[in-house]
């Protein structure tokens, strides 16, 4: 079987799985059979490779369903992403020597800006009231844009702190596995605690994200900083962040979108400074913007779906199904 056969199995099987989940408003993952794994990586062709060969319509059409499907649902969009790269063997040095590794890193975290256009437009409402609040015409929206930018700051002093460390040491499929199922016993321990709440009778208050203080806000701004490690999810800590300031699962999953704004936001901005020639050089300007376009389609159905079910049932699925993931993955991976 050759290379580019291999690949355009993996693209059906991610295309196919991507689908499904959206079709069913489940989440999906990027998996793929065993054995198109080992044959995936460009270097076992023996042929030289140049860039188009690494990275394709195919692969960029993946990544953004699984970018849109997965950003805004708790179970970390950077740590499918990172899994699927690793399955479709894209990024991997070539016979000569050359590599698009960086540029494929820097354009899993440019391609959030597709999924924050699926925001602009869903929430359009809020963010005018947030400039109208800046122009004193709504408190509102004033109390609004202040939580926002003090859950945001955390993510900006921090994650420049440790930008070289986290690329280093953390964007690997070992460290995405570790987090998944961290994350997972999170989600189930902060569910069983909000369910005990409600058999006291406390209940989940409808506090309005307005509503919220600065100490709530800078609370769930710290906990958004520790999604900095690929594979624990910032909509996931942002919304168990939420779930302790007092907020429904509906307000604490809107919080979560809204504060992505900035949030997703500076970080795609300013990897696309840094990073933008050479991924621009190694991946392409089509691919690319294919790939945005994907995932703001796709990140727009999974944003509806998700206020509708987290108001329903909570977080319990997405751990069990961060679990199953981490179980599959690492079972396939060794």
């Amino acid at each position: 079987m050759n290379q580019k056969d291999t690949r355009r199995k993996i693209h059906f099987f991610f295309l196919f799985l991507c689908a499904g989940g959206l079709a069913l408003s489940l989440p999906a993952g990027a998996v793929a059979d065993k054995e198109p794994i080992q044959a995936a990586s460009p270097a076992s062709s023996g042929d030289n490779c140049s860039p188009g060969d690494l990275f394709d319509y195919g692969d960029a059409i993946v990544l953004g369903l699984v970018e849109g499907v997965t950003e805004f649902l708790p179970i970390s969009s950077t740590g499918h992403l990172i899994l699927a790269k690793k399955f479709l063997g894209i990024g991997s040095d070539d016979q000569t020597g050359g590599t698009i590794e960086s540029a494929v890193d820097a354009y899993i975290i440019v391609i959030q800006a597709g999924a924050i256009a699926a925001v602009l437009l869903l929430y359009w409402n809020k963010i005018v009231m947030v400039f109208l609040g800046i122009r004193g015409k709504s408190r509102d929206g004033l109390m609004l844009g202040r939580n926002l930018l003090v859950a945001f700051l955390p993510a900006v002093v921090i994650g420049l702190t440790i930008e070289d460390l986290i690329d280093k040491y953390l964007f690997n499929h070992w460290p995405v596995l570790v987090a998944l199922v961290a994350g997972a016993a999170l989600m189930l321990a902060i569910e069983s605690w909000r369910a005990r709440r409600q058999s006291s009778g406390y209940g989940d208050p409808e506090t309005d994200l307005h509503e919220l203080t600065i100490r709530q806000s800078l609370l769930i701004g710290l906990l958004q900083c520790v999604a900095m490690w690929p594979g624990t999810s910032r909509s996931m800590m942002v919304i168990v962040g939420g779930y302790i300031a007092g907020l429904s699962p509906r307000r604490a999953a809107e919080f979560s979108f809204l504060l992505g704004l900035p949030t997703l936001g500076g970080a795609a901005f300013y990897k696309g400074l840094k990073y933008g020639p050479e991924i621009m050089a190694d991946l392409g300007w089509a691919p690319m913007t294919l790939g945005f376009v994907v995932a703001a389609a796709s990140a727009a159905i999974s944003v509806k779906w998700l206020v509708g079910y987290l108001g329903r049932h909570g977080l319990a699925l997405f751990a069990w199904y961060r679990i199953a993931l981490a179980v599959l993955m690492g079972l396939l991976i060794f």
